[in-house]
Formats: structure tokens, sequence, C-alpha cells
């Protein structure tokens, strides 16, 4: 169970982020979003290789034609940037081997990228994800908007521990039907998932400039040594008693944890998304840095289209 009155008020969780993430983070970034995001705009910012996914109506024909490989146009984003949030908050983002679980930090991070956006007249909205599409939040600029955002992922009603686990395809078809015109999406989950979830997010970013925002515990690599633990799944509600001593335990534990792990990179490299791995035992500020480095990097540099931060 989510202890929510344990949790900061709107108010003051946007306070700390401002002053601990979002001012350091706005003074390094000078060229505001552009250093993120690659959007619609009327001023051209680099030519690459055509990579799969990429939208055909941005081939450049002319140098296409003189190199005899296909190149596609990058432009500028509008400084009338609309920022969308795809929260699942779901039951497994209740996962932590600390006070801060995912769940904690998928919300400060929607705290801080909605008030970077909004400082600067751009517009956030969000869908938010329980059991199901649970609300949706039209894209809005200022303080004020980002303080009722907080508040209504606060609020989101915990699922039953019972029944299906997270259908992601459902909120990533909801925002095919939702978000109209182009924009900045960042897919903000721990990516455990059932059903056929990433075509569903390769079909987003051929319209959008997608990034999948994943969330990680060190639980999910390992456990720690707690003896005989009763332990439950935290979507279907299926009880287990494990013996976290047990070194057979642990070594299958570690086996299929590295086995998803290459599962779900292997994924997401084929959605042709961009990357950004978030840790609940790792400073945000510094994340968040190294990944615009890294993009940066990648924009100027790599033909390839996804980067991460690890």
């Amino acid at each position: 169970m989510r202890n929510i009155q344990a949790f900061e008020t709107p108010d003051a969780l946007l306070k700390r982020l401002e002053w601990t993430v979002a001012r350091p983070l706005d003074g390094l970034l000078h060229g505001d979003h552009r250093a993120l995001w690659r959007g619609v705009g009327l001023d051209l910012a680099d030519l690459r290789e055509y990579q799969p996914n990429d939208d055909v109506r941005h081939i450049d024909w002319n140098v296409t034609a003189r190199l005899n490989s296909p190149h596609v146009r990058q432009y500028m984003a509008d400084r009338d940037l609309s920022l969308w949030l795809l929260m699942d908050l779901s039951n497994s983002m209740d996962c932590g081997s600390s006070s801060r679980t995912k769940w904690h930090l998928a919300i400060e991070f929607a705290g801080v990228l909605a008030r970077l956006c909004t400082r600067h007249g751009n517009r956030v909205g969000a869908l938010l994800y329980g059991k199901e599409v649970d609300a949706i939040v039209p894209a809005r600029s200022g303080r004020v908007h980002v303080l009722q955002l907080l508040q209504q992922m606060i609020d989101l009603p915990q699922a039953p521990m019972a029944g299906q686990g997270t259908q992601l395809r459902e909120l990533l078809e909801a925002a095919q039907r939702t978000i109209r015109r182009r924009s900045c999406i960042l897919v903000v989950s721990d990516f455990i998932s059932e059903g056929e979830w990433p075509s569903a997010l390769s079909q987003l970013s051929m319209r959008h400039d997608v990034t999948a925002i994943r969330l990680t515990d060190p639980l999910d690599t390992a456990l720690p040594s707690m003896g005989w633990v009763n332990v439950s799944d935290a979507e279907t509600g299926e009880h287990f008693t494990l013996d976290t001593d047990d070194p057979v335990l642990l070594e299958r534990y570690a086996a299929e944890s590295v086995a998803h792990e290459a599962r779900l990179q292997k994924i997401l490299c084929e959605t042709g998304v961009d990357t950004l791995e978030l840790s609940t035992d790792a400073p945000l500020l510094e994340e968040l840095l190294r990944f615009t480095d890294l993009r940066r990097r990648s924009h100027r540099f790599a033909p390839a289209s996804r980067v991460s931060s690890t």
C-alpha cells in the first residue's frame, strides 16, 4: 500500500524540485528544450541517415541523390512546445529498496520536466495509467497547472492487487487517439507490462518525438539477504514464500533479471525511441545531466536514433 500521507504536498514537492533539480538544470541548459528534443519547426537543425521508423516526409531527396543513401532533415522544435507525460502509475511502480519507490521517482521526474517546460510558456499534458487510463490532463502552461497535475498523480486510485497486470499498450494507444498535434512525449514506466506494447510504442514514435523513461530499482536485479519472507505480486495479488538466503534462488533470480534486461533493451532499441534510465538510488539531477549530454552528442554525431544514460 502506498504511503501517500508521508508524501510531500504538491507545493512542497515542487519547491524542493525547483531548487534542487529544475533551477540547476535550467541554468545549464542554455538552449532550453532545443538541447533535448528535435521537433517540427522552420529552423533546420541537422541532416542524418534515414533510420527505421523515421518519417519519410522528412527525407531530403537532394542530399539522398548526392550521397546515394537516404537522409532525413531534423528541425529545431518550435518555441511553442507541447510536452506530454504518459505516466505508468500501476502497482509495479510501488517497488523500492528504500523509502523512495519508482512511484515517488516518477512523480518527481514529472514535476521537474513539467516545471522546466512551463517556465518558458510551453504546455504540458498527461495521461495517467493505474489499472487503466484513469485520467487525461489537457496540455496547459503555468505553475498552477503543474501543481494540479502533481495532485492528480498523487491522488490517482491504487488498483486492487488482483486481476491482470499492467497493459502498457492501452496507455500508448490512448495517446495516439488523444494527442493530435506532433509533440514531445515521455513514456514514464518500469516497462513491466503484458501484451503487445512494443508495436504501439513504435507507432507512436512515427508521429511524435518519443522518449522512454525507464525507472529501475536495485531490487529488480538482486534480492537482499532477509531469510524467509512472504512476498506478493503487486498486480496479480499472488503470494509466495521465499528463502532469500538460498543460493539457488538467488542465482535463478539474477539469471532471469539479466535475461529480462536483455529482452527489454532489445525491444526499446528496435522501437527506435531514445531511452533514459533512472534508478531510485541515483540523484535525479545527475541522471538528467548525463542524459542531456548524451542526447546532444547523439544528435550531433551519431546516425542512430537511440541514446541511453547507462
